[in-house]
C-alpha cells in the first residue's frame, strides 16, 4: 500500500514558486533604489556631518532592513533546516580580511605584506569550501544523470551534460 500524497502539494508548490518570485521582484527593485539612494545619503553624511557620523545613512539602512524583513523571501521554506554555514557569509569574509589588514598594517607591514596575507586568507577559504562544492558538482551530477534516463525512457538520446 502507498501512503497516501497530499492533493493540494501540487497547487501549494505552484503559489510558493508564485509568491517566491514576486518576493525577489520587489526585493529587486526595492535593492534599485536603495543602493543609489545609500551612496547619495553617505556621501551627504560625509559632507554635510550630523549628531552622529553617518546617522542619516545608517537610519535609511535600518529603513531598508525592515522593508526586507517584510518582504521576507525565504519565509516560504521556515519549516526546513537552516543550511547557511556562518563561516562562509559575506560578513565573515571581509571580518577575516579586515582582520589581515589591520594585523598586517600594526606589524608595519607594506601594501605587498598585506596583498600576500590577504591571498593566503582567501586561499584557506577556498581550500575549506573544496569538499563542499566537490559534493555540490557530485549532486548536480547525479541530477544530469536522472534527467537522461528519464529523457532515454520517453525517447531522447542526448547525452548527459557534462
Amino acid at each position: 500500500m502507498t501512503p497516501q500524497r497530499d492533493p493540494n502539494a501540487r497547487w501549494k508548490f505552484v503559489r510558493d514558486v508564485l509568491v517566491f518570485e514576486a518576493k525577489l521582484a520587489l526585493n529587486n527593485f526595492h535593492n534599485f533604489f536603495q543602493i543609489p539612494l545609500t551612496v547619495v545619503v553617505a556621501i551627504f553624511d560625509l559632507i554635510a556631518g550630523g549628531k552622529e557620523e553617518g546617522e542619516r545613512f545608517y537610519k535609511l539602512v535600518e529603513i531598508g532592513r525592515t522593508i526586507d524583513d517584510s518582504i521576507d523571501i525565504y519565509s516560504i521554506i521556515e519549516h526546513r533546516e537552516r543550511s547557511l554555514n556562518r563561516d562562509y557569509t559575506v560578513d565573515a569574509l571581509v571580518k577575516r580580511v579586515e582582520d589581515v589588514v589591520v594585523r598586517e598594517y600594526e606589524k608595519g607591514g607594506t601594501a605587498a605584506s598585506v596583498k600576500q596575507a590577504v591571498d593566503r586568507v582567501i586561499d584557506e577559504m577556498q581550500a575549506k569550501a573544496g569538499g563542499g562544492l566537490g559534493k555540490a558538482g557530485d549532486a548536480m551530477k547525479d541530477v544530469a544523470d536522472k534527467l537522461h534516463e528519464k529523457m532515454q525512457k520517453m525517447g531522447g538520446d542526448d547525452p548527459p551534460p557534462a
